[in-house]
């Protein structure tokens, strides 16, 4: 009967914490007791995981620091009429180069992008050049040469000219698919 009780107390605390704070406040809550279960059993072991982890949030606060400054200077500089302009029907010869290019020469984890894909896309960026921005970032300037050494020039370009023909088709693919299943929503919604 007492362990009833306990587990309801548990189970109803959770549900408050996940009502008020999401999953975060539950992982949060649970690696703060992790840390204070290890360090009333192994306090060496505490001071070696809270300098680790320590390390890694030195090592990880720069590149927030450089999304949030990215995102201010997308902020101060591009809006919708930027957008507008640089991706219309005229320029997009000129867009998919420059897409194309700037997925090739991205730098950095992949996660650092998405907050600012997402900003951008606000200001009214394209889909298409989104999906192509991503799929281009695949190719790695650093790989080329030692893939020139191991498989030859002629395979390596072929490869390159591949991918990028592909990230185009890739980007309209995208494009048709999310915009195919938005109309099918609106019809959906309208019966």
């Amino acid at each position: 009967m007492v362990k009833k009780n306990i587990l309801s107390k548990l189970k109803y605390n959770l549900f408050k914490v996940y009502n008020k704070f999401g999953g975060v406040g539950i992982f949060l809550g649970l690696v703060i007791s992790m840390y204070f279960i290890l360090l009333i059993t192994n306090i060496n072991k505490f001071i070696l995981s809270i300098s680790e982890s320590w390390k890694l949030f030195i090592s990880l606060v720069w590149i927030f620091i450089m999304i949030f400054t990215l995102m201010i200077i997308i902020d101060l500089f591009i809006n919708k009429k930027t957008t507008n302009k640089f991706f219309n029907k005229k320029n997009s010869l000129f867009s998919w180069f420059f897409i194309i290019i700037a997925g090739i020469i991205s730098t950095g984890p992949i996660y650092m992008w998405y907050p600012i894909i997402g900003d951008i896309k606000e200001k009214g960026m394209p889909i298409k050049y989104q999906a192509a921005f991503l799929y281009n970032r695949s190719i790695k300037i650093p790989l080329i040469v030692p893939m020139i050494g191991i498989f030859g020039k002629n395979i390596v370009i072929t490869l390159l000219i591949t991918m990028i023909v592909f990230s185009i088709i890739n980007g309209y693919l995208v494009e048709w698919i999310i915009n195919y299943n938005d109309n099918k929503n609106k019809q959906t919604n309208k019966q």
